[in-house]
């Protein structure tokens, strides 16, 4: 895991498939000087972020967030992690009517 925005490897994935930066903002709906920041690592992507960077350069959004740097989140890991705690939540609830 890429401790900053690693803006090498990115350039290089998107020179492989001759786009630019301008292609991957709007891919991710984001401005140019959001793009900017994110490159500069004065900005976290979002997961839908890391999702369309992933799509666009074809590799796994895990390769993206990796490469994004420590904190950057991974597509589908909040949405499970409140499953998770909703399931609990109910098997909780399920325990405590059988004690009654």
């Amino acid at each position: 895991m890429a401790l900053f925005f690693d803006a090498e490897w990115f350039d290089a994935r998107l020179s492989e498939r001759e786009l630019s930066r301008e292609v991957l903002a709007a891919a991710a709906a984001m401005s140019a000087a959001d793009l900017a920041l994110v490159f500069k690592d004065q900005r976290e992507l979002s997961a839908r972020e890391v999702a369309a960077f992933a799509e666009l350069l074809g590799v796994s959004a895990a390769e993206v967030a990796d490469r994004a740097g420590v904190s950057t989140p991974r597509p589908g890991g909040e949405d499970r992690l409140t499953a998770l705690e909703r399931r609990v939540a109910a098997l909780e609830a399920e325990l405590a009517l059988l004690k009654d």
